[in-house]
């Protein structure tokens, strides 16, 4: 396809040889109403179907089609990064397989990226084959990121957005393991627009993604990587019921001078102390969230490992702790 520019699109797979052909086919005939050149990365945890012969079909009929394979399963983040650093193009679409994230929408967000946009981010207005109780997991998680992170990040947003070179190569400069796209992009900053979209259902097949377990540790990635607001809420915490057993203290001192007798009971000993200690625990969880992810970055091992890497003509330039 002739254009005056070049997009890498990165798709991470995992199980999805139905929804190859298909996605390839919508993401072509995007590139070519943009007015782009497009390169299509693959990049593939071990899958337990037939996606890796299915994107290695795609790639004989297409040699812009390239495939990364990696040496277990990392994880969709890890795959996602791992394409963005691989990619050649003036400007990389991050966009999932399940064509739940129309392809469609690359013409719109290249044109803000042409207008000097360095980020253009889908922000989701609606979102259909959601249940109830997935809308409200996600309104409330992106509601509490939004209010405590320490840069602003777009709500409603996923990984499915544009950004161009250079955002690229400062996210090399990144050591962080925890793969949360949307902060790193946020933290980065440079000039970023929206483009509003109503995510679809998902095409064929059923996802490899747990929509609680799934929800709530990218919830954490958000708060923990990039706020220490949960620490100071433990300090703010921690003074409040100081404070209250103080007063609570004096209270009781006061009324033992006065002669007046106190009955305590049972129940109100049992409730007081599961509460205090119910609060040590949640302090203690939430410190050894900390706690933990500086471990990770202190063994240094690589966020992922390639196994394979098919049409590309070398590694890419090295992320600090990347293999």
């Amino acid at each position: 396809m002739a254009g005056d520019c070049l997009i890498s699109v990165v798709v991470p797979v995992y199980n999805e040889e139905n929804n190859i052909f298909p996605l390839a086919e919508r993401v072509g005939k995007s590139a070519q109403a943009a007015g782009c050149r497009v390169e299509m990365v693959f990049v593939m945890d071990p899958s337990t179907d037939r996606t890796e012969e299915a994107v290695m079909a795609l790639r004989r009929e297409a040699p812009a089609v390239k495939l990364i394979t990696m040496s277990r399963r990392f994880g969709q983040p890890a795959c996602t990064l791992a394409g963005i650093l691989y990619c050649a193009g003036d400007a990389c679409v991050v966009i999932d397989a399940d064509l739940q994230d129309p392809p469609e929408l690359i013409p719109a967000m290249v044109s803000k990226w042409r207008e000097g946009y360095d980020v253009v981010y889908a922000q989701r207005t609606g979102r259909e084959g959601e249940n109830l109780f997935k809308r409200s997991v996600a309104y409330w998680g992106y509601w509490l990121i939004d209010k405590i992170a320490d840069v602003p990040i777009p709500r409603n947003t996923g990984d499915f957005r544009l950004i161009s070179r250079r955002v690229i190569e400062h996210l090399r400069a990144f050591k962080g393991n925890d793969g949360f796209l949307r902060g790193m992009v946020a933290y980065i900053g440079f000039s970023q627009a929206a483009v509003p979209y109503k995510r679809g259902p998902r095409r064929s097949g059923t996802g490899n993604y747990n929509r609680f377990i799934g929800s709530l540790k990218i919830g954490l990635n958000g708060v923990l990587g990039f706020s220490k607001y949960p620490l100071h809420l433990i300090s703010l915490l921690g003074f409040a019921i100081s404070s209250c057993s103080f007063a609570l203290g004096m209270a009781y001192l006061a009324l033992k001078f006065t002669g007046f007798e106190i009955k305590w009971g049972n129940p109100t000993l049992v409730i007081l102390i599961s509460f205090l200690s119910g609060i040590q625990l949640l302090c203690l969880g939430i410190i050894s969230e900390y706690i933990a992810r500086t471990f990770d970055e202190i063994k240094g091992r690589p966020f992922f490992i390639v196994r394979e890497a098919h049409g590309f003509s070398g590694p890419p330039p090295a992320r600090p702790d990347a293999g």
